[in-house]
């Protein structure tokens, strides 16, 4: 049969859209739904802010252990088979939390969800991404994260959810929903384009299987041009990403596990209504990441940054001292405009600095940095809080420091390339 063959649709498109089910469930289900759940464990167990707290310490401490080991292993063999595992224990550390009778079995719990969601998260579909990506990666990672946003505004379904139903029965759904949905998007993920017959963007004419007459061997990067794991931390700009990044996470992580206690505790509003507000905040990170899409490949990546993270300041600071609805409404569109924008941006300034050779490891190593800000945010922020009663000093201090990272943004200059 002769003719034209009509091009068929690139697949790492197909690996966006899978990641961008599989961050719509871990942002709906587990990050922007912590809150919920703080709240009420809360109120049925009397346990305190700092204990509670706890549970995203060991989420991000057992991430920053498993990073540079993650990293070695997408670079080494791929992320699909990694994704698939960590969905399954995501899902059954969810049925374990519905489960739980006590401090120690929700630890243990939430231990299980932690090593779930790393594996099944953001750092292995990122990475994975940044290899089938190099002129459209601030869009194909917008898109993935569009995914984490478009969860984070369907977390009030999940307060609403336990208020009708208990959290228990909500905790066991989601754990069935997560391995029944989660497994077969994780089975899209390829490891790299040159693998499959296709070529980095995707920018080719009509598909060609490779070993058929007329096909011509993908053109892989030139490996001379991009940065060993070592190259790059020897590299002031591998510091200063990692410390902004890492000062930025400090607001973003605390917010999430804190600021619905903040609300109902401090404020006096009900538990619908801080949901709401966080999910008009979630709204606010979809547009800025539709924003990051239109012009991450366009402007400098490192001075968006820099302003994103003053953007957390702010808004952390009108959370802080809210007086009013329209304050806090505020405090969603700075800190979630600047969330969203932020995000995508963030592993594609380490692949356009670093290359993607070895970006895995990298990113590996520069989340044990930047995972100390998701660690240290929400336990500090706890524990002032349990020690004066409400949230002001932490936050402040947090919001402060959020700031500090702008300026680590504006240092971080491009290294010199190996050629």
């Amino acid at each position: 049969m002769t003719g034209r063959q009509r091009p068929r649709l690139f697949h790492g498109w197909w690996m966006v859209g899978a990641s961008f089910g599989l961050q719509f469930m871990q942002s709906g289900l587990l990050q922007q739904a912590l809150g919920a759940y703080v709240a009420v464990l809360r109120g049925e167990f009397g346990w305190s802010k700092a204990a509670l707290a706890g549970a995203a310490v060991i989420q991000q401490v057992e991430n920053a252990l498993l990073g540079p080991i993650q990293g070695w292993l997408v670079d080494r063999f791929g992320s699909r088979a990694m994704v698939r595992s960590g969905v399954v224990m995501l899902g059954i550390g969810f049925i374990l939390l519905s489960r739980v009778e006590s401090l120690t079995g929700f630890y243990a719990a939430f231990a299980v969800v932690a090593i779930g969601s790393g594996f099944s998260g953001f750092f292995p579909l990122t990475v994975a991404i940044l290899h089938w990506f190099e002129r459209k990666r601030a869009r194909a990672l917008s898109l993935m994260q569009l995914g984490g946003a478009a969860g984070g505004m369907a977390a009030p379904l999940v307060a609403l959810s336990i208020l009708a139903f208990g959290w228990r029965a909500t905790a066991l759904a989601s754990g069935v929903l997560i391995i029944a949905a989660g497994w077969p998007l994780a089975s899209l993920i390829r490891r790299r384009p040159e693998d499959v017959g296709e070529i980095i963007d995707g920018e080719r004419g009509p598909h060609v299987e490779p070993g058929a007459p007329g096909a011509q061997a993908p053109v892989a990067a030139a490996p001379a041009r991009d940065f060993t794991a070592m190259q790059a931390v020897r590299t002031p700009a591998f510091w200063y990403i990692s410390l902004g990044h890492g000062m930025s996470l400090l607001a973003v992580s605390s917010v999430a596990v804190h600021a619905i206690t903040h609300m109902k505790e401090g404020m006096g509003y009900e538990l619908d209504t801080a949901a709401l507000v966080m999910g008009l905040m979630t709204a606010c990170q979809f547009a800025g990441i539709l924003l990051a899409g239109a012009i991450g490949d366009r402007y400098d990546k490192r001075l968006l940054s820099a302003g994103c993270t003053f953007f957390h300041m702010l808004g952390m600071l009108l959370l802080t001292y809210a007086t009013s609805i329209a304050m806090l409404a505020g405090f969603a569109l700075l800190h979630g405009t600047g969330w969203g924008l932020r995000g995508p941006l963030m592993q594609a300034i380490r692949a356009d600095y670093f290359g993607r050779t070895a970006i895995g490891l990298i990113s590996g190593l520069s989340f044990m940095v930047v995972l100390l800000g998701q660690v240290i945010g929400p336990l500090f922020a706890g524990v002032l809080a349990d020690a004066t009663g409400d949230y002001r000093t932490g936050f402040t201090i947090l919001a402060l420091l959020a700031g500090l990272g702008s300026v680590f943004f504006l240092l971080a200059k491009p290294p010199r390339r190996g050629g």
